[in-house]
């Protein structure tokens, strides 16, 4: 091509150069064209004498335009005249002039610019193409475009078109090509040549590799001739991620879980790209379980569960308690069972898998089980009201909450420590006990067995106390127990009585005359003893003296003495008959009742009055007064020395006793029943003797209260026996003395 443009440019100056000599013949100046493009001429011309400057102007003949005009030293023989048209005959002119700005000579010659050199645009639309285009060029006939690898292996290729387009294809992938391309006119004469270096665009990667690395896509792939980089798209049909490197591997970051990605990997150079890889599908990791829940479906048993993920194959759930033991379950399904103990806190995290590998770490739960229920738990009463519960201490427990209930009333207990006192407990009453251990994280547990524990019976109240006999109380109380026996006690210095019953009453008997006591109640159950009722003060009726005697003092009068009878401080003494009543009171232990009636038969009858007012009737056997004393004592001498004592009884049935009593003897005599006189015979003179005419008793003693009369006997005569001499009988009755001559 550089050859057959010489050519044509020699002609053309050929021709021109013979112009010039035309135009300078005289002056023999003269201007040459050395080289000729779209754009330039360039010129040379020899010096010319005298000259100062040159001028050389370029004036387009076959199309319209402005001239170029070029001012040039007087050491400048040579110049191009740029920013011509190409493809167009310029008459160019070169001018010789002095330093007055005189032209000193001039030549001319006509020359025409060559064809402009097509401009190319390049592409690689495959790995073994290059496709080519360009714009028309002015006055172009044709079009010669040739190619050849830049590493000058292989061989040229060439190709002459008259389009405006080429495709050079099986070129080798990614490989750098040299092209020219350049016009030719109809005279077949050529243009100016471009020249442009392109690639093709590279090969598809082969080889293409996909794994895991900590959760990213690893891509990795052999390297592809001519590529500079590389590109990979990982999508899941949604979202495109992208990872670019110049290496031979990428990693993808930011991989959705349970997500199938389709890979594929393009080589890029500077021609383009090439077709992508064939797609690689890889499933990810899966995604960490959600919704987890975890309950105890019932104690000691733990129910985790969560919801399926999409490509999980299986699922493993850990679970570490707080002291580090550590299990695990391996399951298809969304759920798990595990054993757990009280008071622990268990920390649960659940994966799950695929082939990928295992899913990230979700949320890590813990779970804290409720405390242990109570052990050794005791029971006890404190008091009939109060009841003391403790136990041992358990595993997770904060509090621990005490209940009392019952039918109709609870009484509640919450501390830390391990025991609690429940008081103000109703009596008669049956609770149902529960301790509960309680704890902020696991909350409470329901499931500790209680206890049942009846309280004491409620006290009695004695309401009655009332006297049944003699010695026997009876005392009444009301009481609202069920199923209890009552204890009735009296207590006193005599000792303790009791009686039992289950219904509202008992009866003390055998209680001691005499005595003060205290009596109180109690209600016993076997859930213990009640606390005993109010003592309620009780006094037996004092006792009836043992001894009671009777004695007569006179005919009408009659000593009553007694033993003193216990919790007795006055008496009442009655004697009394259908003639009248005799009645003393005292507050000593005997009494003299007058107004006897003698020869009668009395009922004797004692009350023995206390402090307080309680009287004790005690009756005793029947009591008769003593016969009456006779009256109308006589006495009479009589022949034999004796004595007739005459009286008037007062009933006839009645017999008497004479007793004669003086310092020389005594004497007595008794007439038979219903006499009235006794005869004492051979009684000595000379003596005082003391008559008493007496009734006589079945029983005791004689009388002694019977009026007693003096009587002085002396002798008439000698004094040996008892002579026939005058007695004098004195005698001394009711505080007068008689004086009798007995003949």
């Amino acid at each position: 091509m550089r050859g057959a443009k010489s050519k044509s440019l020699a002609l053309a100056g050929l021709l021109l150069s013979c112009l010039g000599m035309i135009f300078s013949a005289n002056t023999g100046f003269s201007v040459s064209v050395y080289d000729v493009t779209s754009r330039s001429i360039s010129l040379r011309w020899p010096k010319f004498s005298g000259a100062s400057s040159y001028r050389v102007t370029a004036t387009a003949v076959n199309t319209v335009g402005h001239s170029l005009l070029a001012h040039f030293s007087d050491v400048t023989l040579k110049a191009t005249l740029t920013s011509l048209i190409p493809s167009t005959v310029y008459a160019v002119q070169a001018e010789a002039i002095d330093k007055n700005g005189i032209i000193l000579a001039e030549a001319q010659i006509m020359q025409s610019t060559v064809l402009a050199a097509p401009i190319l645009s390049v592409s690689s639309p495959s790995c073994d193409s290059i496709a080519l285009s360009w714009h028309a060029v002015y006055m172009a006939a044709g079009f010669s475009v040739s190619l050849m690898r830049s590493d000058g292996l292989g061989r040229m290729l060439r190709e002459n078109t008259t389009n405006t387009s080429l495709i050079f294809t099986n070129l080798d992938p990614g490989t750098l090509y040299t092209i020219k391309a350049y016009a030719w006119n109809a005279n077949g004469m050529p243009g100016d040549d471009f020249t442009y270096n392109q690639r093709t665009s590279p090969n598809a990667p082969v080889d293409v590799k996909v794994a895991f690395n900590s959760g990213a896509l690893r891509v990795s792939w052999m390297p592809t001739e001519g590529a500079l980089t590389y590109s990979v798209t990982a999508s899941d049909g949604l979202l495109k991620l992208k990872c670019n490197t110049s290496s031979s591997f990428c990693t993808v970051p930011s991989l959705q879980c349970s997500s199938e990605y389709h890979v594929s990997v393009t080589a890029y150079n500077d021609a383009g790209s090439s077709k992508p890889t064939d797609a690689v599908s890889l499933k990810t990791i899966p995604c960490a379980p959600g919704n987890i829940s975890i309950e105890e479906d019932e104690p000691g048993h733990l129910l985790v569960s969560w919801s399926s993920v999409s490509f999980g194959h299986y699922y493993v759930v850990f679970v570490k308690s707080d002291d580090g033991l550590e299990v695990h379950c391996n399951t298809s399904h969304t759920q798990c069972h595990f054993q757990s103990d009280c008071g622990f806190t268990y920390f649960i995290s659940v994966f799950a898998y695929n082939k990928a590998g295992q899913s990230p770490l979700g949320d890590v739960f813990n779970y804290t089980t409720a405390p242990c229920c109570p052990s050794d738990f005791r029971a006890a009463f404190v008091s009939s009201d109060t009841v003391r519960v403790t136990w041992a201490a358990v595993r997770g427990a904060d509090l621990y909450e005490t209940r009392a209930a019952s039918r109709s009333t609870a009484v509640l207990c919450n501390d830390t420590a391990p025991a609690c006192t429940l008081s103000a407990l109703q009596c008669d009453t049956r609770y149902r006990i529960t301790v509960r251990s309680l704890s902020e994280a696991g909350g409470t547990n329901t499931s500790c067995a209680p206890q049942h524990l009846a309280t004491a019976p409620c006290s009695p109240e004695i309401k009655n106390i009332s006297k049944e006999g003699l010695s026997a109380i009876s005392v009444q109380w009301e009481s609202h127990n069920e199923d209890a026996t009552y204890v009735v006690t009296a207590r006193g210095e005599a000792g303790l009585w009791h009686c039992t019953s289950t219904g509202s009453s008992c009866t003390l008997t055998d209680l001691p005359c005499g005595s003060a006591f205290t009596v109180s109640a109690i209600a016993k159950s076997p859930a213990g003893q009640s606390l005993p009722s109010y003592s309620v003060p009780l006094e037996t009726d004092p006792c009836c003296p043992n001894d009671l005697i009777l004695t007569q003092v006179t005919q009408s009068v009659t000593n009553v003495s007694w033993s003193a009878g216990k919790g007795a401080q006055t008496y009442v003494t009655t004697l009394e008959s259908p003639k009248g009543q005799a009645k003393c009171r005292t507050l000593q232990n005997y009494c003299l009742l007058g107004c006897i009636t003698c020869g009668t038969n009395y009922t004797v009858s004692l009350k023995a009055i206390s402090e307080t007012g309680l009287t004790a009737s005690c009756t005793y056997q029947g009591y008769s007064s003593s016969a009456c004393c006779p009256f109308g004592v006589k006495l009479y001498r009589l022949s034999n020395n004796g004595i007739r004592v005459f009286w008037r009884a007062s009933d006839e049935t009645i017999n008497y006793s004479t007793d004669l009593r003086g310092s020389k003897g005594n004497f007595t005599c008794t007439p038979s029943t219903g006499g009235s006189h006794c005869d004492i015979t051979e009684i000595p003179c000379g003596d005082v003797y003391t008559v008493v005419v007496a009734p006589l008793t079945d029983k005791g003693p004689k009388l002694t209260f019977c009026p007693k009369k003096i009587y002085s006997v002396t002798c008439s005569g000698s004094s040996v026996g008892m002579g026939k001499s005058t007695l004098y009988i004195h005698y001394k009755f009711m505080k007068f003395v008689k004086y009798v001559r007995i003949m």
